[in-house]
């Protein structure tokens, strides 16, 4: 996984856009694409379906797919990732919980919900298994697959009543950009800590 791309832009990119979106929902309920995706989901999809959409957002899912990123990191040798693979969730999901969602203060029900943390979670993991995987076919898959889940878990939340679907889309821009903006912390530091090669 290089450093050097542009991860630092898609970051800021991220974090801007969830920013405009949380502002143009925070107090709000139902907005317009919420209200259309609401009625679509609730109309074509069953109870027991939407249950089993939403599993992958589950810890008992989704730490132990982390656990075996890290052990195979760890076991490549590759030290950054195995960080990058726990830091970067985590950030993620404890700026959400204790800092984002007071912040923009929209409520579903009896609890704050943008962005949403289940999403956070979930697309978090995912970026970081997109930026562990080799260039090429194997980020591709990684990607598709990854879209494919969040597109069925947003299904899920959507008509199990968890989430608005533009919280959705705020906690996947904002665990884009946590994961992004981790790397390339973590990239610099590395390459700071780094010796100078000697001239002599």
């Amino acid at each position: 996984m290089s450093g050097r791309a542009p991860y630092g832009l898609v970051a800021v990119t991220c974090a801007v856009l969830m920013v405009v979106l949380g502002l143009l929902v925070s107090g709000v309920g139902l907005s317009g694409p919420d209200a259309l995706a609401d009625g679509w989901v609730r109309r074509t999809f069953g109870e027991d379906v939407l249950r089993l959409l939403v599993l992958p957002t589950e810890a008992y899912v989704l730490i132990p797919i982390a656990v075996l990123a890290v052990a195979l990191c760890l076991s490549g040798g590759h030290k950054l990732e195995a960080v990058l693979t726990v830091v970067g969730p985590l950030i993620a999901i404890l700026a959400n919980t204790w800092v984002l969602k007071p912040l923009f203060d929209r409520w579903k029900n009896t609890y704050l919900a943008y962005p949403s943390g289940h999403t956070v979670a979930l697309v978090a993991v995912l970026t970081v298994l997109v930026l562990l995987a080799r260039p090429g076919v194997a980020t591709a898959v990684i990607a598709v697959v990854g879209a494919v889940v969040l597109g069925s878990v947003t299904i899920g939340m959507i008509g199990l009543g968890y989430h608005y679907l533009t919280d959705v889309v705020g906690g996947t821009l904002f665990a884009v950009a946590t994961v992004c903006a981790t790397w390339t912390l973590l990239t610099w530091a590395a390459r700071r800590r780094a010796p100078v090669p000697s001239d002599g």
